[in-house]
C-alpha cells in the first residue's frame, strides 16, 4: 500500500521536526507523503530493515521506492516533491554532501536548544491521522 508513496521519518519530540512535518503536509498537494516518527513501533521497524541504530533520532529520514535517503539528501529531495517553487532549493543537491550533509549536523546538533523539546512524541490531529503511519 506504501510502495507509491514516500515516507518520512522524524524525531517527534523535537519542535523543528514536528513545524517540518506540517510544513511538508500542508505543501503536500499530490498527498504523496506519510510520516512516521523515529520512536514509534513503525520508525523502529524501518531503521532496523535500512541496519541503521535504533536510536538514531538526528536525521530526517525519507523513504522512497524502497530507497532510504538522510539527512540533507532527504530534505532536499522532498522539498523537490512539494513544487510550487520549493524545488528550486534542490540545486543545492549539487554542493558536496559533507558540506550539506556538515550544515544539517549543526542544526540538528542544535534544534532542541534553539527549537525546544516535548516530553513525549507529537500526536497528529484527528483530521492529520490518515497521513501517519501509527
Amino acid at each position: 500500500m506504501y510502495e507509491e508513496k514516500k515516507i518520512i521519518l522524524f524525531d517527534g519530540v523535537c519542535n523543528l521536526c514536528s513545524s517540518g512535518v506540517l510544513f511538508i503536509i500542508k505543501r503536500d498537494k499530490k498527498n504523496q507523503f506519510f510520516f512516521s516518527s523515529l520512536q514509534s513501533k513503525t520508525g523502529q521497524e524501518y531503521l532496523k530493515q535500512f541496519n541503521l541504530p535504533v536510536n538514531n533520532i538526528n536525521s530526517f529520514v525519507l523513504i522512497e521506492s524502497n530507497k532510504l535517503f538522510t539527512r540533507s539528501t532527504a530534505a532536499l529531495r522532498i522539498l523537490k516533491y512539494l513544487g510550487n517553487g520549493w524545488q528550486l532549493f534542490y540545486v543545492f543537491i549539487t554542493l558536496p554532501k559533507f558540506i550539506r550533509d556538515g550544515i544539517y549536523k549543526w542544526i540538528a546538533k542544535n534544534r532542541y536548544k534553539w527549537f525546544g523539546k516535548k516530553e513525549e512524541c507529537w500526536i497528529p490531529t484527528t483530521e492529520l491521522q490518515s497521513k501517519f503511519l501509527d
